[in-house]
C-alpha cells in the first residue's frame, strides 16, 4: 500500500499548477475606486489567454481582445460588443489607452471577446468604478 500511496504522491506533487488557473482580466490602471481627471490613462491585462487581434479566426479559444464598456453591464457569452461611445474595441491587441468622461461616477467593465467580438462572458469581465472631478 505504501507504494501507491508513494506514487500518488509523486503524481500529484509533479501537475503544473498553473494550467488549472483561471483565466481573468483586470485593470492595471486605474484602481477601483480611483478619483481621476477628465482624461486618464487605462492600462489592461489579462491572465491565462492571449491578446490577439480581432478580425482573424484562430483555432485557439484562448485568444481574444479588450473591449471597455463604460456605465454597461458585462455581456453574456456569445454576444456581440456593440462598437459605440460606451463600448471601445481594442481589436489591435491594444492594452493600454486614454479615456475621456464627464465629471462624476462611472463604471468602467472590461470585457473580452473573440476574433468576431463575441463576448468570453462575465468570467472575462471585471468592472470597477472610477470618479471623474
Amino acid at each position: 500500500m505504501k507504494k501507491k500511496s508513494a506514487s500518488l504522491f509523486l503524481i500529484l506533487t509533479s501537475i503544473n499548477l498553473n494550467a488549472f488557473a483561471t483565466a481573468g482580466v483586470f485593470f492595471d490602471e486605474p484602481k477601483n475606486n480611483a478619483v481621476v481627471t477628465k482624461t486618464f490613462h487605462v492600462k489592461m491585462g489579462v491572465e491565462g489567454r492571449m491578446v490577439c487581434p480581432a478580425g482573424k479566426e484562430t483555432a485557439d479559444k484562448t485568444c481574444g481582445h479588450h473591449h471597455i464598456l463604460i456605465d454597461q453591464k458585462p455581456i453574456t457569452a456569445g454576444g456581440i460588443i456593440p462598437s459605440d461611445v460606451n463600448h471601445i474595441h481594442f481589436g489591435k491587441s491594444q492594452t493600454e489607452t486614454d479615456i475621456t468622461l464627464t465629471p462624476g461616477k462611472h463604471t468602467l467593465t472590461l470585457q473580452f471577446a473573440d476574433f468576431a467580438h463575441r463576448s468570453y462572458g462575465e468570467s472575462l469581465s471585471k468592472t470597477i468604478e472610477v470618479t471623474v472631478k
